[in-house]
């Protein structure tokens, strides 16, 4: 859809969460010039965009995945469950495979960097509104040359949760699982990402888009 073609019929309503604001209003100062786009609202936190959706009823959100409260993965699937009429859009300064392969899963139908011009960008906009996916095509490429994240459910959470930087102890109450059950999971993690220790691990996960 072109620009022109946007503009004769109702603009796409866009909502814009990014935690930075700088960077969230350049996005709305940019995309607020296609004739055929019009931001509806912008918020700052993950756990803040079901509720401005429901209030803005926006066509796409476009979502950073670093926030407070939750992430914008997270944020997608729940905006998905209460608003499946509205696609999404991850644009994120970390392009990384498995947050590709994460974001894919949560229902969202595009992932770019933020470093894509903002005419990429606005033409996104347009094409998730139509139905379409919209995925960076370097990521793409990493993403099935990666594979999936070689870490279980449960290890994953205790792999979240050791970030914290808490004991055995602190974690197993974080996950709801025993000290040795939970010793036994890191253990399986930190062979699995060949992390030198449970922090190494994580941080490894993390870089992969794994947790």
């Amino acid at each position: 859809m072109s620009a022109a073609a946007g503009a004769a019929g109702a603009p796409i309503r866009l909502l814009i969460a990014d935690d930075q604001a700088l960077v969230r209003g350049a996005l709305s100062a940019l995309l607020g010039l296609e004739a055929d786009i019009e931001v509806v609202a912008e918020v700052g936190r993950g756990d803040e965009v079901v509720d401005a959706a429901a209030a803005s009823r926006p066509d796409v959100a476009m979502l950073d995945i670093e926030m407070p409260g939750i992430d914008g993965i997270e944020a997608a699937a729940a905006l998905r469950t209460a608003l499946p009429s509205c696609a999404v859009i991850i644009v994120t300064t970390f392009g990384r495979p498995g947050y590709l392969k994460r974001a894919m899963r949560a229902g969202a139908s595009g992932f770019v960097v933020k470093d894509t011009p903002a005419a990429q960008l606005a033409d996104a906009v347009r094409r998730v509104r139509q139905g379409l996916r919209v995925v960076d095509p370097t990521l793409a490429a990493e993403s099935l040359a990666q594979g999936d994240s070689p870490l279980t459910e449960r290890e994953t959470d205790v792999l979240e949760a050791a970030r914290t930087g808490g004991s055995i102890a602190d974690i197993a109450r974080m996950v709801h699982l025993s000290e040795g059950t939970v010793r036994n999971h890191l253990s399986s993690a930190i062979g699995k990402t060949a992390g030198r220790n449970r922090a190494d691990a994580a941080r490894i996960a993390e870089q992969n888009g794994w947790l």
